[in-house]
Parts: structure tokens; sequence; C-alpha cells
């Protein structure tokens, strides 16, 4: 019996859900296909359904957590334009906040999975980095103005480094100072009081 369209559709929209938080609690490595399913609610065997593979999964996944990652910083960052934050400051305080800190399955997936991308598949690599270069581009387009675009990488880099140490630091008053140190550091040279 064939699933419908609009089921099918809504059942692969679940377990790119669950996926998607997974590779950032676990690493790709804590990824098994039959974990997957059965947090989302589903059986094993419906898996190949949806994916040809684990490895097409793991894309699909990070790709999706990627756009999750892009709605929430969007919305955090309108609410913090709108209370008066440029958006390079809106996009810095919400990625190096202490909700993020804490936030690792549900936050930026290139700070969750960066060190263990480059030891997957070509498929997993690519969907990688894409998300790489969708946060640099991200970080390039809330720049202020006059702020050359090729700063952006070395920005990005230090946003996903900053987080990745404070995680590894802890959910605590060193996790969360190492945040601030480099909040401050980036808001002062990129954010001048005249941009907000």
């Amino acid at each position: 019996m064939e699933i419908a369209p609009n089921r099918k559709a809504q059942t692969h929209e679940r377990i790119l859900d669950t996926a998607a938080r997974v590779i950032r609690r676990t690493g790709f490595n804590g990824v098994g296909v039959a974990d997957i399913m059965k947090e989302a609610g589903l059986t094993h065997g419906g898996f190949y359904a949806h994916f040809a593979s684990r490895d097409a999964l793991l894309a699909e996944a990070l790709a999706h957590a990627g756009r999750q990652s892009a709605e929430r910083i969007a919305k955090g960052n309108a609410t913090r334009e709108a209370r008066g934050a440029s958006p390079f400051r809106a996009l810095v305080e919400g990625y190096l906040s202490d909700r993020h800190l804490s936030g690792t399955e549900n936050g930026c997936a290139v700070a969750a999975l960066a060190s263990e991308m480059p030891r997957q598949s070509p498929e997993v690599r690519a969907a990688a980095a894409q998300r790489v270069r969708s946060l640099i581009k991200l970080v390039e387009g809330a720049l202020p103005a006059g702020t050359e675009a090729a700063r952006a990488p070395a920005i990005a880099s230090q946003m996903v480094g900053a987080l990745q140490l404070a995680r590894a630091l802890g959910d605590n008053t060193e996790g969360k100072a190492l945040l601030a140190t480099n909040r401050n550091a980036l808001l002062a040279l990129f954010d001048t009081p005249s941009d907000h």
C-alpha cells in the first residue's frame, strides 16, 4: 500500500526534524538509522521509503538543520533589531548568547559538527560545506556598511570557534565569560555606536 503524498511528506519532515536534532546532539557517529526512526515514532523498515542511504539522510538532515537555524536566527535578529540593535549586533548577540551555549540540539549545525565534517562521506561533506558557506553569507549580510565582505569568513570562524570553546568549558560562568569576551571583541571592532 502506497502512502499518500501529503502523509509521506509529513513523515519525511518528521524524520528530518528528528535527525537534525540528533546529529547536533550526538554528532554524526552517534546517529543510527534505527534510533532516529524510533525517536521519530516510526519503524526502522520505513526508512528506505524516504532515503536511499544513511548518508543521504545525514546530508538532508544537515541542510534541514541549517534551514531551522537560519529561521531561528532571523527571528531573533528581527526582535533585537526592533529594539534598536544593528543587524551585526543582533547576529553576534544572538549567536554568542548564553541560550545558544546550552542549545546544542537546536543550535547552529556548523558549531555542533564542524570537527566531524571532514571525516564524513563526500555527500555529507558537500552538505556541510554548504552550511559553512551559508553562515559566512549570513555574517556578510549583517556587516556594517563600509566593512569589507572579505572579513566575513574570519568573523564567522571566530563566532563558531568561540561557541565551540565555550561549550567545551560548559554552560557555566567560565563558558559564558568566554562568549561575552568574544561578543565584546567583535562588537568593539565592527559595531560602532553610530551603527545603531
